[in-house]
């Protein structure tokens, strides 16, 4: 006989109960101990029972608890027959003989188990408790406790079985575990034994194409079981539910809904009935070509989802409204937010697919989309009077009063000509008034970009499009600064720019921006220019390059020494005198 393992967790006591399983099944017959024995009843006490045996040196001693476990001690007596398990024969401290009778139970509970797990007997029980994974059985007859798996209790899931703890009744021996000393039972194999020739009855008495009527139990993925009048369980697949499309049970029925149900199919070997709902139904694609791509029908939602929700064009004809067909402006809404069961609305047929017999329909094509009408009344260069909704790290959101649900995009880059974006992005609040210049316009991508900064004129750097390098321009002084040198704004430009301190004068003497307390015009030259990066450097220095080389072309010697230049040695000559004074002092 094969004995199958079934992974238990282990004890003490169980390990050595394993031991003595492997002596009593053994081959080896003359060892005494580990063998069941009979004894006679001696003497009972409160606490102990003393017995005796042929071919014992002295009389065992067994504890009265054990008999009690068990039930028998009332029912025996001095002089009574009683099998214990001789564990040991002499106690290595005590020198004691050691004698079990539950052991004795146990194994000999062992011995009838294995021989009816061999012949497919069951045997009678109780569920003692719940324990994780299922529940403890007590096996009446043979003394031991077995496992029954929550999956074995009955042949349709069983969230509660609480009513079935302590109810006398029979069980099915599916797996033994010699070396663990555990015993599998299943109360399923039973019941659908039971079931299995009442069950080929009651589906010979029906026939392909009979209606009857089932109450929903279980919802799958793969379809619906309903539970027949006559307790039969039936599935009705996907497939069967609609003659839409259905990814699950939920989508057409709940549990508890009594349907009228059409037996499609029989199989005596499985003992199974097929059914259909939508066999009961009228085609509604036989009249699909009534329907046009693009036009509004009135609608009934009959339920929502995560992904979108489901809704009836006429009776049970079911189509699907994507989440993306809810808004023209706004993505992943919670269709709930939108729309409730029950609720009738205009939806748009989006898309007809008779192979896959599907409808798609769309809720924002039976509104305004904004972007249409924002390009109606704008087109790019024009100025709009906004209003800050929202804004972000880098960025503001606007929106104009006559287009809702329309949001214009505002980069910090877009903020202002000079100056630092992010730090003019933390002076708006949300609820500001603001003008901006729409700059791009795009409904195929749904996007739209403006600017604050080209609202108030055009870019200041534009003042030089027509510039080059070293050309000169006159400037304002606006301030100095030691170290940074001069803070200049160009005359008919409205951006300053700095000349730094290097960029003053050729001569250190006179690179000294506090020569200039601000106010004053001067000339400068274009030393860079990268309209595209926005980039002009201006200097001083430069202007005297050019104009020293300009007069050493005009005034110099054919030698192109330059000591011929009118004052040619003054700067030489004052530095001097100014050095001369400063020692002076």
């Amino acid at each position: 006989m094969e004995i199958e393992v079934y992974p238990i967790s282990t004890t003490a006591s169980q390990e050595e109960f394993k031991e003595l399983l492997k002596s009593e099944f053994s081959k080896n017959k003359n060892v005494e101990e580990g063998k069941v024995i009979e004894c006679t009843v001696k003497k009972i006490t409160d606490n102990y029972c003393y017995l005796s045996a042929d071919g014992l040196k002295q009389e065992p001693v067994l504890d009265t608890r054990e008999l009690s476990a068990h039930g028998l001690l009332d029912k025996i007596k001095e002089n009574s027959k009683i099998e214990v398990l001789l564990e040991r024969l002499e106690h290595p401290k005590t020198g004691e003989i050691i004698v079990s009778y539950e052991k004795a139970v146990k194994l000999a509970g062992w011995k009838k188990i294995v021989e009816l797990h061999k012949q497919e007997v069951p045997v009678n029980g109780k569920i003692l408790r719940r324990c994780k994974g299922g529940a403890e059985v007590s096996l009446v007859d043979l003394g031991l406790v077995a496992f029954l798996p929550g999956s074995m209790v009955d042949d349709a899931p069983m969230k509660n079985f609480d009513h079935l703890i302590g109810q006398p009744q029979k069980f099915a021996i599916v797996k033994l575990d010699m070396q663990r000393g555990n015993v599998v039972v299943s109360r399923k194999h039973i019941i659908s034994s039971f079931k299995a020739a009442d069950k080929k009855k009651l589906i010979d008495g029906f026939k392909e194409g009979d209606v009857v009527t089932g109450t929903c139990k279980q919802l799958t993925t793969f379809g619906a079981f309903f539970r027949l009048n006559n307790g039969l369980d039936v599935l009705c697949h996907t497939s069967e539910l609609s003659y839409s499309r259905v990814s699950h049970a939920s989508e057409v029925v709940s549990e508890g809904d009594e349907r009228k149900l059409k037996i499609i199919g029989k199989d005596l070997e499985k003992l199974q009935l097929s059914v259909s709902i939508r066999g009961l139904l009228p085609d509604p694609f036989d009249n699909i070509d009534k329907y046009e791509e693009g036009k509004i029908y009135k609608c009934k939602v009959i339920k929502i989802m995560e992904f979108g929700f489901f809704a009836t064009l006429e009776e049970n004809l079911i189509c699907l409204c994507h989440q993306s067909e809810y808004s023209h402006t706004k993505k992943n809404i919670q269709g709930k937010k939108l729309f409730s069961v029950g609720q009738e609305i205009d939806l748009a047929i989006k898309e007809i697919q008779k192979d896959q017999r599907r409808i798609s329909l769309s809720f924002k094509d039976t509104i305004p989309n904004p972007y249409e009408e924002f390009e109606k009344k704008y087109k790019l260069g024009d100025l709009l009077d906004t209003k800050i909704v929202s804004k972000n790290e880098y960025s503001l959101f606007v929106k104009v009063e006559d287009i809702k649900d329309l949001d214009i995009f505002v980069h910090s880059n877009n903020l202002v000509w000079t100056g630092n974006g992010d730090e003019e992005l933390a002076k708006y609040k949300v609820g500001d008034s603001v003008k901006v210049k729409l700059l791009e316009y795009n409904l195929e991508e749904q996007k739209i970009r403006g600017g604050i900064r080209e609202a108030l004129g055009p870019d200041p750097i534009l003042f030089f499009e027509n510039k080059n390098v070293n050309d000169v321009i006159s400037c304002k002084v606006i301030s100095s600064d030691k170290k940074l040198g001069l803070k200049v704004q160009p005359i008919g430009c409205e951006t300053d720019f700095i000349i730094k301190k290097s960029a003053i004068s050729s001569n250190p003497a006179d690179a000294r921006p506090e020569r200039w307390t601000g106010g004053e015009t001067l000339d400068v030259a274009i030393a860079e220019k990268d309209l595209k990066k926005r980039k002009v450097i201006l200097s001083i220095k430069l202007l005297e390059q050019l104009e020293k080389a300009e007069a050493l072309e005009k005034y110099g010697a054919e030698t192109g020494s330059g000591r011929s230049l009118p004052f040619s040695g003054l700067a030489d000559k004052i530095l001097k005198k100014s050095k001369k004074e400063d020692n002076k002092e």
